[in-house]
This record gives structure tokens, sequence and C-alpha cells, in this order.
């Protein structure tokens, strides 16, 4: 089931950041991300050269709007750089009563502009923070948008249920993979990691064996394994394994293909083998999994 998450923050209007980045990140791990805009950028990837912040009176409607056709119990917190529009954010807060709040206290760009005065820092430490789970430091993804994606994952992985040092871990090893994809790195390992990621989302439902994709690469398995496992702490297999089950777990919940269909669809040989892959991996049959709610 795609728990909803209220995100709570700025648009980035290069996606590396901000609401684009929370949407891809909570839909990545499973959730259904809502939101609601606080301010509006107009930056590329050397900067920010304009801001225009959204009356409060909407933000205010847009967070009313979702808390009552939703009801999420996790709500993230980004950017706000007015007080009224902190204003609003607390009264609703307090009047939604969340489970979760996550702040990920948006201070400073990536280049280092102060993005909202010392008093709304102030205001934020003083009148929201008492009401959050959990605060983001930004030593926790110094990366421009890893701190905000690690604050996203957080918020998903506590609408799944985990304890929020449990949340934290499951965040932390969820950034350690986007790693090779955000920086700007050099070498090898990073090259053919990156390959690797999207040769598996390209050929995720005809070949799930290490091997193909070793060749694919031309390096060896071994090779693969240690580029993986020093990257993201994975080996490739469970990488593999992982996507082809979110797949899977998509198809079960959008379409109404049977599970046998879903099986020939995604290079299973049978029915049998596709149920024993998926129950390995979630612990419930396909069948089952379909009609949890």
């Amino acid at each position: 089931m795609m728990r909803p998450i209220l995100t709570i923050t700025g648009s980035d209007s290069t996606g590396g950041s901000g609401v684009q980045a929370d949407i891809k990140t909570i839909s990545e791990l499973g959730g259904y991300a809502l939101s609601a805009i606080t301010s509006i950028t107009v930056q590329t990837t050397l900067g920010i050269q304009q801001f225009y912040d959204i009356p409060a009176t909407i933000v205010e409607r847009q967070i009313d709007a979702v808390m009552n056709d939703f009801q999420p119990e996790v709500v993230k917190v980004g950017l706000i750089r007015r007080r009224d529009t902190l204003d609003v954010v607390v009264e609703a807060l307090r009047k939604y009563r969340p489970r979760h709040v996550v702040l990920d206290a948006v201070v400073l760009s990536s280049r280092g502009d102060t993005l909202i005065s010392h008093d709304m820092q102030e205001a934020i430490r003083n009148e929201l923070l008492p009401l959050c789970t959990l605060v983001v430091k930004k030593d926790e993804g110094s990366m421009h948008g890893l701190a905000n994606r690690y604050a996203s994952a957080v918020a998903v992985f506590l609408s799944q249920g985990a304890k929020p040092d449990e949340a934290k871990s499951k965040a932390k090893a969820y950034i350690n993979t986007q790693v090779a994809r955000a920086a700007d790195l050099q070498g090898r390992s990073s090259e053919l990691y990156n390959e690797f990621l999207d040769a598996v989302t390209e050929h995720h439902r005809e070949a799930s064996d290490v091997r193909f994709y070793a060749d694919l690469l031309n390096v060896s398995s071994r090779y693969l394994a240690q580029v993986t496992r020093r990257i993201s702490g994975k080996a490739p297999k469970t990488i593999i394994d992982d996507y082809l089950t979110h797949e899977i777990e998509r198809q079960l919940k959008s379409t109404d293909h049977t599970v046998q269909e879903t099986a020939y669809l995604f290079g299973f040989s049978s029915q049998a083998h596709f149920t024993k892959f998926f129950k390995k991996q979630k612990g419930i049959s396909p069948t089952a999994f379909r009609k949890q709610k």
C-alpha cells in the first residue's frame, strides 16, 4: 500500500532539490507524494537568481486540501522563508496532528547563499522544532539535494512503520546508493555503477543473472560485485532483485493482469517460479499482496 506523505517546501527548477526531489524520492521508495509549495525559485545549477514566495493563505489552502482529502500521517517540512507562512504551517501541524513530522530546515543554498533570515531561523527553532519527530542535520548529506532526499527517505520509512532510528538507518543506506548518480565523480567504478543501474532498469524483465550484466558491461562478475558493494553496500544480485521486486509490486497494484500474465511479463518461466521469487522477497504471495489495502 502506498502511504501518502505531504512535503511542505519550495520548488527547485533544476530538479536537484526541493519538491521535485521530494516527489522523486518518495515515489522511488513506494510512497505517494503530496505537496504544498512555499516558494518558487528561478535558478540554474550555478545558483538562485530570484524567489517568489507563495502567499501564506495559498500555502494554508494547499495544506488544508491535501490533509482533508488524504490525511497523511507523515509530513516533511523544508524551505519556509516567510513568518506568516511559518505561522500557517505550525497551526496546520497542531490542527491535523500527523504522527510524524520530519524537518529539513533549508537555511543555505548549495553555493552557500543564505535563503532565510536569522529571525526566521530563530522562529523555526522556537515554534516548529518542538512539533517535529526528528530534524535532519546538514552533515547527513553535504551535496546539493542529498540532505533533502535523505529527509524524504526518512519520511517514507516512518510512514511504513519504521521507528525513527531505523528510518534514519534505512534512509542513509538509500542515500549511499544515490551518491554515485548525484556526484560529479571520476573513475571507472562510479561510471560502471551508473551503467549497471541503467542496464538493470532497461533489462530487468529479461535478465536477472549477474553474469548477463557483467558481460553486457564488459567486466567480470567479481569486479562488478566489488564496485556495487563499495558504493552501495549491496551485491549486484540484491540490486537486481530489489529493482525487479519494486517493478512487480507496481504492476500488481496498478494493472488487472493475472498473476500468470505478470509472471510471463517479467520473464519468469512459470507462475510457480514467479510466486516463489516474490514470496522470498516480500514474505507474501503475489495474490495476497494484491489483495492488501
